[in-house]
C-alpha cells in the first residue's frame, strides 16, 4: 500500500505514521486519529483553511470539542517534531496494568474470571503461585520470573476468540464511548472473518473478511452468554485449527514453566526469564499469528536446550 501511494503521488509528497497508536497513547482513544491526521496535514500546509476556521468547525460540530481540538493540535506537533512527540509518549504513557506483583496477579485473576469464570482464573493463580514459590526458594529476592509468567500466562489464557469478541462488544462501555464521540443516527458496521462462515483466498488460504451490519450486535449479546461453552465438547468454534492451537499454547507453556520450576537455580534464573517471556512476541491473527508462533517456538527450543544443559557455576574451595 505504501509503495502504491508513493508511486502515485511521489515519495516527497507522502507521509506514513501510525496515527491510531499515537492517538491512543496521547489521547486515550484511537478515534482521535481522525483529527490528528487533519492537524498533521494542516501543519504541512496541505489544507487551505485557517486554523481558526478548523477549530471553530470542531466547536460547531459539538461532539467531544476539547478532545478533538487537542487531537488536531497534537497532529500539528507530530508534523513539526515527531521525535519529540514520541519522547512524550515514552515519558507519560499511562500504564493500565499494575506493576506491583500482588496487584498484577489480582488484576489478571479478575480479568480471567470475567473472560471465563472463577475456576479458569484459579488455574492461573495456581500456576503463578507455583512459580512464586520456586523463585522465592532461591533466596535472591527476585520476582522477575513470577512477573513474567503472570503477564504471559494471562495473555495466553485470554486468547481473543468469538466469545471474547462478543463479550467486549456487548459491554456497556462500548456503546457509551460511541455515544460520546458521535451524535445523530450513526450506523455501525463490523468487518469480521468468522472461521466457520468465511471463505478463504484461493492462493493464500487466508480467511476473507466481510462486512456485517448493526444486527450483529444482537448476535454478540447472545454469544457472550455462551462463553461457558469455551473449550467444552459443545464449543463449535473451538474445533478450528486456530482455536486448538491457542489451547495447545497454554498447555505447552505450563509444561515449560513446570520444567523450569523443577530445575531453577540462581545461575539459570535469567535464562528462565527469557524463556518465560518468549510468548510476548506472539501477536496478530491468522497467518500473522501462525508465523509468530513458529518463530517463538524455534527460539524456545534453542533456549530450552541451553537451559537443560546449563551447569551451575561452582566456586572452587581455596
Amino acid at each position: 500500500m505504501k509503495q502504491s501511494i508513493a508511486e502515485s503521488v511521489s515519495e516527497n509528497d507522502s507521509w506514513f505514521f501510525d496515527a491510531s497508536h499515537l492517538a491512543s497513547q496521547l489521547l486515550g482513544d484511537s478515534i482521535g486519529s481522525n483529527l490528528f491526521v487533519v492537524g498533521y496535514a494542516f501543519q504541512l500546509g496541505l489544507i487551505p483553511i485557517s486554523e481558526d476556521a478548523l477549530l471553530k468547525a470542531i466547536e460547531l460540530n459539538g461532539v467531544a470539542i476539547d478532545f478533538n481540538q487537542r487531537a488536531f493540535i497534537l497532529g500539528r506537533w507530530a508534523a513539526h517534531d515527531m521525535d519529540k512527540l514520541s519522547e512524550l509518549i515514552k515519558e507519560e504513557k499511562p500504564e493500565f496494568i499494575p506493576q506491583d506483583l500482588d496487584k498484577l496477579i489480582e488484576h489478571r485473576i479478575k480479568f480471567l474470571s470475567d473472560y471465563q469464570d472463577a475456576s479458569y482464573a484459579d488455574q492461573y493463580r495456581h500456576m503463578v503461585d507455583r512459580v512464586y514459590r520456586a523463585e522465592k526458594e532461591l533466596g535472591t529476592g527476585s520476582q522477575e520470573l513470577t512477573k513474567s509468567v503472570a503477564h504471559v500466562l494471562a495473555k495466553l489464557m485470554a486468547y481473543k476468540d468469538e466469545y471474547e469478541v462478543a463479550r467486549l462488544y456487548s459491554q456497556p462501555d462500548f456503546k457509551k464511548k460511541l455515544d460520546e464521540q458521535f451524535e445523530g443516527n450513526y450506523k455501525l458496521s463490523f468487518h469480521l472473518a468468522p472461521p466457520l462462515l468465511s471463505e478463504k483466498e484461493p492462493k493464500t488460504g487466508h480467511l476473507i473478511k466481510k462486512e456485517y451490519g448493526p444486527w450483529v450486535l444482537k448476535t454478540f449479546n447472545m454469544l457472550a452468554k455462551l462463553k461457558g461453552l469455551r473449550g467444552s465438547k459443545f464449543d463449535i468454534f473451538g474445533k478450528t485449527e486456530e482455536r486448538k492451537q491457542e489451547r495447545a499454547l497454554i498447555s505447552e507453556y505450563k509444561g515449560v514453566i513446570e520444567e523450569i520450576c523443577q530445575n531453577l537455580n540462581a545461575d539459570n534464573l535469567k535464562l528462565a526469564i527469557r524463556i518465560a517471556d518468549l510468548p510476548r512476541d506472539i501477536r496478530g491473527y491468522g497467518h500473522v499469528k501462525e508465523k509468530a508462533i513458529r518463530e517463538v517456538k524455534a527460539k524456545e527450543a534453542t533456549l530450552l536446550d541451553e537451559f537443560r544443559n546449563h551447569k551451575p557455576h561452582q566456586v572452587a574451595a581455596q
